[in-house]
């Protein structure tokens, strides 16, 4: 039987005042942080809690230091008065959920113990019954799970969120998510495509306009901020929304109000705004194409949709459920995808995202005819790396005839990668690790171990 331990890291010996009365099965243990952390290596806990603020910790350090004093053991936090962004940046680092207020904090602490108890931590990242919002993600990778987490966070937030993602990662259908997972799942969700519209009846497409407001206006109409009055306001390639407009945008997310064109009249908008884009803002703001002012109130709460070479392993439950959506769309037999089918999938980095991967199906299901399985040839993919001649390409490292030392050589390769994004991100070790996929502590540790090798050329760069 697995412990029944909770503990409990506070500066204060007992528990907070406004934690709830509660019989449960399973013992809070209370310690300071520099005595949990030495029990942790000892003691094998259930859950911990930490208890946010702690003095003489920031969230992110004393998470970081308990996540490696006991690896595998789900963590919690207690604040609150939490903040959207706090919650977000602590689930980006690995934190398990935030307890809520109130007596459902016992339950779901019931359900970490339990499901510790048993042995399956797999449980604690899955609701045994997904809502409809889960279902629309389709994905069981840490990415997924994560993006999950995230959505159920801010979803009954105000706060504005800006999603990034390369082309094809799903963009708009994680704010459609986050709409339908969020307290205005009842009101409208409109989409606007700042991209696709000319500018020059963009302001008119967003604000509206009354009659005779310009030449060709023979009537009023509603722009795209009063249609989602009571629900969400998506706009996708916001990096595109030309400056005059960025201006007008800012004000409406300040003042909530907006004037129709020709119209001096104020109408008063209550919606939630969430933006996407796949270009870099950071870039066009230095290049003076996208205020910096709206930039940060459009940033609130940052999601990013990950590319899906990051999550191969949600390649055949994406796959399938294209094939079941494809297949019932056109009113034939469900395809099986073959097993060496799968694994050719599963191979390949799809640069175009999901959507190519939608595409690539739909193909297939279209071109294999009568056949009730889809086969490796069914999906004109090109040949794994491995499996590509090397005829035409150059190495990445030549190897003289002479041998060369492969550590050293792997050391340099490291090294200037390294380098590179420290660089890039002048020392901020935080940002390179996000930049280059990796944790924070496991830079850190990588340039340590790089620095005393002074046989390694340009040894000054870390």
């Amino acid at each position: 039987m697995g412990s029944t331990q909770v503990l409990w890291i506070s500066a204060e010996p007992a528990l907070p005042a406004d934690w709830p009365q509660h019989p449960a099965v399973w013992n809070i243990e209370i310690q300071p942080a520099g005595e949990a952390i030495d029990a942790l290596a000892v003691t094998d806990y259930a859950a911990i809690v930490l208890d946010l603020p702690n003095p003489g910790w920031t969230a992110p350090t004393l998470l970081e230091a308990v996540q490696r004093a006991a690896p595998g053991v789900p963590v919690l936090a207690w604040d609150p008065r939490a903040s959207a962004s706090e919650a977000v940046q602590l689930a980006h680092l690995g934190l398990h959920q935030f307890l809520p207020p109130g007596e459902s904090a016992f339950g779901m602490i019931d359900q970490v113990v339990e499901d510790r108890r048993l042995g399956n931590l797999a449980l604690m990242a899955a609701q045994v019954n997904r809502e409809g919002w889960e279902r629309m993600l389709v994905g069981a990778s840490r990415e997924m799970r994560q993006l999950q987490h995230i959505i159920r966070l801010v979803a009954g937030r105000r706060a504005t969120v800006l999603i990034t993602g390369e082309t094809g990662t799903g963009k708009e259908l994680g704010a459609r998510s986050l709409h339908m997972a969020g307290n205005r799942r009842s009101g409208p969700m409109v989409a606007v495509n700042c991209s696709a519209l000319p500018e020059g009846l963009m302001e008119s497409e967003l604000f509206g306009h009354v009659r005779g407001a310009f030449t060709g206006a023979f009537q009023s109409r509603m722009g795209r901020f009063e249609q989602a009055q009571g629900g969400t306001l998506f706009l996708d390639e916001i990096g595109e929304l030309p400056m005059a407009l960025q201006t007008k945008l800012l004000r409406v997310l300040q003042e909530r109000e907006v004037q129709r064109l020709g119209s001096s009249e104020i109408i008063k908008v209550d919606m939630r705004v969430v933006s996407a884009t796949n270009c870099d803002l950071a870039r066009r703001m230095e290049e003076g194409k996208f205020r910096e002012d709206l930039y940060y109130r459009l940033n609130v709460v940052p999601i990013e949709m990950p590319p899906l070479r990051r999550r191969l392993e949600d390649v055949p439950l994406l796959a399938t459920h294209f094939v079941d959506t494809v297949c019932q769309a056109e009113g034939i037999p469900v395809k099986a995808l073959m097993r060496e089918t799968l694994e050719r999938l599963c191979d390949y980095s799809w640069p175009g995202n999901v959507r190519q991967l939608e595409n690539m199906v739909e193909m297939a299901v279209a071109l294999s005819g009568e056949r009730r399985t889809l086969a490796p040839a069914d999906f004109p993919l090109p040949a794994p790396a491995a499996e590509r001649p090397m005829a035409g390409r150059a190495p990445l490292v030549a190897v003289p005839d002479s041998g060369l030392d492969y550590e050293e050589t792997l050391a340099v390769i490291e090294r200037s990668i390294l380098e590179q994004a420290l660089h890039k991100t002048g020392g901020n070790k935080k940002a390179a690790a996000d930049m280059l996929r990796l944790k924070r502590t496991t830079l850190s540790a990588k340039v340590r171990s790089l620095v005393p090798a002074a046989r390694i050329s340009g040894a000054g760069g870390l």
